[in-house]
């Protein structure tokens, strides 16, 4: 039986229930955290499940001019096969009373065909595995990865093979300077989803700022003569006491005491999978940070090396203005 219910904002600051989570399944392999993860949480909630296979194969997909009742046939019975399969993983979690619905769909890109799963399903937060390792605490995203966290219009939750304890630790990470264009109402909504999940699943949500002083130092730090440039010896406690007043205005505002509040100098990729690691983090929390004057998500350097770098599970949240850039259908006859 569910524990209980998770609310957060979304939308314009309306209060949206978490109803229905979207975890998608690789059918190229057995091992299935992002699912695992997805039937944790619906536990945990209540919340219902959908189950997606989301296949393409180019030597069965045929076009408008060279399609055939062949390859209509073939892409039928592949999608049947890979619905057998959804439903085998579906039934055990069934028996235990949860809500699982499958859906196998033929639609490519990989990510394309997963933004538009959850537009016409309704999801409100996507489950994904990441695989691919490229060293030791890292991970390299893949392509879908990437485009996902451009494009998918609802937070977007990238599971790594790792367990999860019984009271896990949730970093929610914020920039309440606004920098890097990041609008202001996007840390009240990490930080809310940060609080509900922890609440739901019996965790400790923990706020992490960092900010960085080798703008203010450049000149020094560049090794250029700059003698109109003589930085007071008070800047680097000025620069930490502003980044703290505003980090302080918005623990305040969420009731996150000292003891969960962690203000950090340095690059964000440097320190915060620091954090993450020193805390045994199950979960950050970021933002979908920068935005072009099209109002469209970008990630930058900075943003990659973060989140290949973070240790455990990312939860990716978009600014309630972003739209997705995906089409609704599939342009391709399939």
């Amino acid at each position: 039986m569910p524990e209980c219910t998770i609310d957060y904002q979304s939308g314009g600051n309306m209060s949206k229930k978490l109803e229905s989570i979207l975890c998608v399944i690789d059918p190229t392999t057995t091992s299935q955290p992002a699912l695992q993860r997805a039937l944790w949480l619906s536990t945990k909630t209540g919340a219902k499940l959908n189950l997606l296979i989301c296949y393409y194969n180019e030597f069965l997909s045929g076009n408008r001019f060279f399609d055939s009742r062949s390859l209509r046939k073939a892409r039928a019975d592949m999608l049947e096969r890979q619905s057998r399969r959804l439903e085998a993983l579906a039934e055990p979690a069934r028996q235990s009373g949860l809500a699982i619905e499958t859906a196998a769909v033929w639609d490519h890109p990989l990510y394309e065909g997963i933004v538009r799963h959850v537009n016409s399903s309704g999801a409100d937060i996507v489950f994904k595995d990441t695989h691919q390792h490229a060293g030791p605490g890292l991970t390299a995203l893949s392509n879908t990865d990437w485009s996902l966290i451009r494009t998918c219009p609802v937070p977007l939750w990238l599971v790594k093979p790792n367990e999860l304890p019984d009271q896990p630790r949730l970093i929610a990470a914020v920039d309440p300077m606004n920098e890097h264009d990041k609008p202001a109402a996007l840390d009240d909504e990490i930080l809310l989803i940060g609080e509900s999940l922890a609440q739901a699943t019996g965790g400790e949500l923990h706020a992490f700022h960092s900010y960085d002083t080798s703008a203010a130092m450049a000149p020094i730090t560049t090794g250029l003569y700059v003698p109109a440039f003589i930085p007071p010896p008070d800047l680097l406690p000025r620069i930490r006491e502003s980044h703290q007043k505003r980090f302080e205005e918005v623990l305040d505002l969420h009731n996150i005491g000292p003891e969960r509040a962690h203000l950090a100098e340095g690059n964000t990729h440097d320190v915060l999978p620091v954090l993450a690691k020193e805390l045994n983090a199950s979960l950050v929390i970021m933002g979908a940070v920068a935005r072009n004057r099209l109002k469209r998500i970008f990630i930058g350097a900075t943003a990659e090396r973060t989140l290949e770098r973070v240790p455990c599970d990312l939860l990716i949240v978009k600014p309630d203005w972003f739209k997705t850039p995906v089409k609704p259908e599939i342009e391709e006859a399939a």
